[in-house]
């Protein structure tokens, strides 16, 4: 594992960090190349990265924090202050599912509020969501953090003592859950893009990727490690997670609306694209 890169003085370059911004830059490319094919102003795209960037971040953190509320007892200004108490400078400990419901949320919300085509923006930028979580989960594994519990599957992976997922599972295999969450990223991608050619109607990749997501997040999460305060219901097998309980809120939700869609096309045959 390589969690840290190099530092410079008390400035540490992480894995992590690393690839989650070059997630946001391939897909801030990806999206305004996309926008372009539209005749969407690229311009239009930056801006709206600015805000899914920094409601990413904020939501990513905020669900972090709140379940994990013991860890800032005493030091309260380490939950938004990136020169932490600690004397180190960046904030660690994020939660994806978080970021992803904020940068939708706000990003549609700015789409709004700008007059712009909300859904169409929508469609255009989601594919890049599925790219991000193929780069960014990399850089998890590299971390060690968003790791498995343990298996004797052949694929089970030893992680270094000084990481996570080390520390947690000493010298044990355990799932590789962040390899997991990046190859069904990548999937997600080729496969929105593939439903692009059917598309019936502005919206229908965006909750697409509702139902993909939500389906890969819960299964993958199956397989992965969670403190007890993330944990919803824990039966002596079985145990359900705050995300598995959002993931399928994320289900209902895009299977939802693109069933209230195909009811308004079905009614209103003009309103076929």
């Amino acid at each position: 594992m390589h969690s840290k890169l190099f530092e410079i003085g008390p400035l540490e370059i992480h894995s992590y960090g690393l690839m989650l911004a070059i997630s946001f830059l391939v897909g801030i490319y990806l999206s305004m190349h996309r926008a372009k094919k539209q005749n969407i102003d690229p311009n239009k795209i930056i801006d709206l990265s600015v805000v899914i960037v920094i409601s990413a971040i904020l939501g990513a953190r905020f669900l972090y924090v709140i379940f994990h509320l013991e860890e800032f007892k005493g030091h309260w200004l380490d939950t938004i202050n990136p020169f932490q108490s600690s004397g180190q400078i960046g904030i660690a400990g994020l939660t994806m599912l978080g970021g992803f419901i904020a940068a939708v949320g706000f990003g549609l919300l700015y789409l709004k509020l700008k007059k712009l085509p909300v859904l169409k923006i929508a469609d255009i930028v989601v594919p890049a969501l599925g790219l991000g979580i193929f780069i960014t989960r990399i850089g998890c594994f590299l971390n060690g953090c968003c790791f498995g519990v343990p298996t004797e599957l052949p694929w089970g992976m030893v992680f270094p003592l000084d990481s996570p997922a080390g520390y947690c599972f000493p010298d044990q295999q355990i799932h590789p859950t962040q390899l997991y969450s990046s190859c069904y990223g990548l999937v997600i991608f080729g496969v929105i893009l593939l439903f692009e050619r059917i598309k019936k109607f502005d919206g229908f990749l965006l909750y697409l990727f509702l139902i993909f997501y939500g389906i890969s997040r819960f299964t993958v999460d199956i397989f992965r490690y969670y403190e007890d305060s993330m944990i919803l219901i824990q039966l002596k097998n079985f145990s359900f997670s705050v995300n598995q309980g959002i993931s399928l809120l994320l289900i209902i939700l895009g299977a939802g609306l693109i069933y209230y869609n195909y009811l308004k096309i079905k009614s209103s045959p003009s309103q076929v694209k």
